[in-house]
């Protein structure tokens, strides 16, 4: 049985990447390249560029399967949807995973590595980005999205205020 607990953190991982993604998508393209100082990847479309080709990264390496997509070129909105949906579905899919694959050290790149250290990355990784695209657009005076724990918890009926009852 998968840890549901794992299964709920890549679910909110792939629900906060698309508030991310649909909050960009409408922006201008000087918008989406402005240099500004609050991030260490550059523009808000370098940063989705980079979180995108990492989270298919953090993928591949635990799933054992080849790339789908490259990342040469800065990609449009559809193509970052689609990299988002595949990828994110991916780790999910490992997260759900009852065969053992989040159990066996793998090699890559020069290093063994247990499964639950990219995994964990992977996590990290799209919430230190996404928070620095929610400063970006702050700064453009665009209202971010919140993607927090809470309000995931929230729409997802985890997380539900008591009414009417002692405590």
């Amino acid at each position: 049985m998968p840890n549901t607990t794992l299964v709920k953190f890549f679910e909110h991982n792939n629900w906060a990447n698309f508030q991310i993604i649909e909050v960009c998508a409408p922006l201008t393209n000087e918008q989406l390249d402005a240099p500004l100082d609050a991030t260490t990847k550059g523009s808000i479309r370098l940063t989705l560029q980079h979180m995108m080709a990492s989270q298919q990264s953090y993928w591949t390496q635990v799933a054992g399967v080849a790339p789908v997509f490259d990342w040469q070129s800065p990609p449009d909105f559809d193509a970052i949807r689609v990299a988002a949906k595949i990828t994110g579905e991916g780790l999910l899919a490992l997260a759900k995973d009852n065969s053992g694959k989040l159990d066996t050290t793998f090699h890559y790149d020069g290093y063994a590595i247990e499964p639950w250290v990219v995994m964990l990355q992977a996590i990290n990784h799209a919430t230190e980005h996404r928070e620095q695209i929610k400063s970006m657009l702050s700064t453009l005076g665009i209202t971010p999205p919140r993607i927090d724990g809470w309000i995931y918890g929230r729409i997802s009926h985890a997380l539900n205020e008591l009414l009417d009852e002692a405590s």
